[in-house]
């Protein structure tokens, strides 16, 4: 996790993220940012989740470092990947110098990294677990099409990782492109949960298909439920081996109660903290906010 030095609406981003506000707050956004930041890793240390927090750089100025996840994957053979992303500006979160630190903090041990970066001199862009949601066990990799995830950057991804693409079209109530596609689908260990309306009429049978034939419990959520970040959540594991969903409260209360008492029954624990003002104005909840580590210890 990255604890933001200067937060804030990211004028970049916003054509491209019908999640976030379309017109930036008044006032200084950073110090409830930073709250709720804290609240969050706090929360996720007391379920016994390790949390490895750095801080954001004063400068440059990354209004939007909060979210790691997009420029960064960390797997379990050793590789990391960094990302080619759409906006300039979030290009200056890619930190090689904190890979470094958590290699040292964690003591993990990094193998190889994979460079997609270049990409972006083409304008071909794929934002990491934002634009990909991976089925390890699986070993598949969901992706809908947006400006953002770009098909043949995908392909190449899972050449190198050795995972099987899966993409489709999906769109929120308005027609406009899911950003993301972690905000509409979640594959954890027992579970499924995907916004199965958002997908694209020609693709949705297959897909559900496929998601079903995993064996997990496949959990559906509706535009409404969607568009309150109900669908950016992760299952996490604590120390002792505890699977923890992280929400933000607002996505959980969206829930009715046979959707939360199902996603409860296929985990151990659930952890809900708002997130209102990172939600807002950066049109991300609490997944975004979270770069899973799979690295081996060294």
């Amino acid at each position: 996790m990255v604890r933001p030095a200067s937060f804030g609406w990211n004028p970049q981003t916003a054509e491209s993220n019908r999640f976030q506000a379309a017109a930036p707050r008044s006032g200084d956004l950073q110090p409830s940012a930073v709250a709720e930041f804290d609240a969050l890793a706090g929360a996720l240390a007391a379920v016994g989740v390790e949390v490895h927090v750095f801080d954001d750089r004063s400068e440059p100025r990354c209004p939007d470092a909060v979210f790691p996840n997009n420029w960064v994957s960390l797997h379990a053979d050793g590789t990391v990947v960094l990302y080619p992303m759409l906006a300039p500006n979030r290009r200056l979160e890619r930190r090689r110098g904190l890979l470094a630190d958590l290699e040292r903090r964690g003591g993990f041990r990094v193998r190889r990294i994979v460079d997609l970066t270049g990409h972006e001199l083409a304008g071909r862009f794929l934002e990491g677990t934002g634009s990909v949601v991976f089925d390890h066990a699986a070993r598949v990799a969901y992706a809908c099409r947006s400006p953002r995830s770009d098909v043949a950057v995908l392909r190449e991804l899972c050449e190198e990782l050795g995972y099987e693409p899966c993409t489709f079209d999906a769109a929120g109530a308005d027609g406009t492109p899911v950003y993301h596609t972690n905000v509409m689908l979640s594959v954890g260990s027992r579970y499924v949960l995907v916004a199965a309306e958002a997908l694209a009429t020609r693709d949705r049978g297959t897909t559900l298909e496929r998601l079903a034939a995993t064996g997990r419990r496949v959990v559906t959520i509706d535009y409404a439920q969607m568009s309150e970040f109900a669908g950016n959540l992760l299952e996490l594991r604590s120390r002792s081996g505890r699977a923890v969903i992280a929400i933000s409260d607002r996505g959980l209360a969206s829930l009715a109660a046979d959707q939360r008492e199902a996603l409860a029954a296929c985990v151990d624990e659930v952890v809900a903290v708002s997130v209102a003002t990172i939600e807002e104005a950066g049109g991300g909840s609490v997944r975004c906010m979270l770069a899973e580590v799979y690295l081996p210890r060294s």
